[in-house]
């Protein structure tokens, strides 16, 4: 049976990679889509995941704008030069017209879906985790609705933002606390230790862009988001962050997981977002499964078996 999935994004290049890659995935039933600001302003972001539906024909799905801004603090640090001034590498105007809005509040949304389930649903976060904490905050009767929350988050080495955080936590570390240090859901985290390890190259690029012309325009928002990786790392590569997060959630088991209780800096100083883990034997607070290890490979492989069926 498929799995129920909430996929809360704020695409972005690789959000709408991993957001293709959940509706090409026959294991993966797109309940909803909820949207919040992140990689750029939620107007755009919300604009964007309407489009990213309307590419892979699935306007019954319903997609609600949520958070416009972070929990406490104003966000710091956008990301317009990874994906561009429009969220989508500059290349939003090849996109289909968006599909239309669901009229509910994001949370709202989220909310619905679990109490009209039958089956557990897992929440996929792939981008600040704002809309997610506000719904285990305002909903605590939802929790139970909860298969598992499926984050890309954190990172125990370097960041890839400001000091030394991951985006999706630097955005919004309140939110990330939230979520991270609550026992009543299982926490699958997807940090940067694994997704860095995890590089689709020109040959993957080239492959996916051949594969037809909706694959094609899914390849050309990437393009700036390689070259920005490759001018940041000098590797003529790109993480695709969100879609390890997505292939996890629709394949249980893809990624080898670790548990451990982590924390989430919420100061105002350099360590603003880090995510730190206890790794002592009889370290206190609900463990997070984070994930460390895998057959990147095999999950580039699979990743691209999927997303070429768009065609």
């Amino acid at each position: 049976m498929p799995i129920p999935l909430i996929i809360d994004t704020d695409p972005g290049v690789d959000d709408t990679v991993a957001l293709v890659l959940a509706l090409q995935s026959p294991e993966a039933d797109v309940r909803a889509v909820t949207v919040s600001f992140g990689n750029v302003g939620i107007e755009k972001t919300f604009a964007n995941a309407r489009r990213v539906l309307a590419l892979a024909g699935r306007p019954d799905i319903p997609v609600a704008a949520g958070a416009a801004r972070p929990l406490v603090h104003e966000q710091e640090e956008w990301a317009p030069e990874w994906h561009g001034a429009d969220g989508l590498g500059g290349r939003s105007a090849e996109f289909p017209e968006p599909v239309a809005a669901d009229p509910r509040f994001a949370v709202a949304l989220m909310a619905d879906v679990l109490r009209e389930a039958t089956e557990p649903v897992t929440i996929i976060s792939i981008g600040p985790l704002t809309n997610t904490a506000l719904l285990l905050a305002t909903h605590p009767d939802m929790t139970a609705k909860i298969g598992r929350i499926v984050a890309m988050a954190g990172s125990l080495g370097a960041g890839n933002t400001r000091g030394v955080a991951e985006f999706n936590v630097y955005a919004d570390p309140e939110a990330a606390h939230r979520v991270l240090n609550q026992a009543d859901v299982p926490v699958t985290m997807v940090p940067l230790d694994i997704t860095m390890r995890t590089l689709a190259d020109g040959d993957w690029i080239s492959e996916l862009t051949a594969s037809g012309p909706r694959c094609a325009t899914l390849a050309g928002v990437i393009a700036g988001y390689r070259k920005a990786f490759n001018e940041r790392y000098g590797i003529d590569a790109v993480a695709l962050h969100d879609a390890l997060a997505v292939l996890e959630a629709v394949l249980p088991g893809t990624l080898r997981t670790t548990a451990l209780p982590i924390r989430v800096a919420c100061d105002l100083g350099p360590a603003r977002g880090a995510t730190v883990a206890d790794r002592r034997p009889d370290a206190a607070g609900p463990p997070v499964h984070v994930a460390l290890d895998a057959d990147t490979d095999a999950v580039l492989a699979e990743m691209a078996r999927r997303l070429r069926t768009l065609r």
